[in-house]
């Protein structure tokens, strides 16, 4: 069963980029920042693929990911868990194509989307709620 996102975490979560974390199928780990990083809706994150071609094999092996968000100065965090699918047509895939376009022209465009459907959120912020699940 998606985890919500809460309102309070779809307004945290704008404008930050997303450190994303996959693994290969034989468990070999990597992580790539992704400055597209969006809330889609309340169950799904979305972001886009310019440049990732180990995230992108990671995912063709291995769906499930890791999102982390974290604001320095607030020293907030939270991190998104879910089953990634990639998106290289449709509604999603052209809106963020064009967001991507008219934000940033110098860019190529997305290969593809990634949605990810978010099945766990925990709380990252130091203290003592560090680490607990809270959707």
């Amino acid at each position: 069963m998606p985890a919500t996102i809460s309102s309070e975490l779809m307004e945290f979560i704008k404008g930050k980029p997303g450190w994303v974390a996959t693994a290969s199928k034989d468990g070999v780990p990597n992580v790539a920042i992704k400055g597209s990083l969006r809330v889609l809706d309340e169950g799904n994150l979305v972001f886009a693929d310019l440049f990732s071609l180990k995230t992108r094999k990671n995912l063709q092996e291995n769906p499930q990911v890791a999102i982390m968000v974290y604001e320095e100065s607030s020293r907030k965090g939270y991190m998104f868990k879910g089953r990634a699918e990639m998106l290289d047509s449709g509604p999603v895939f052209t809106e963020m194509k064009e967001q991507i376009k008219q934000r940033m022209p110098q860019l190529p465009p997305p290969r593809y989307v990634v949605k990810v459907r978010v099945d766990a959120i925990f709380d990252q912020s130091v203290g003592p709620n560090a680490g607990k699940q809270i959707g």
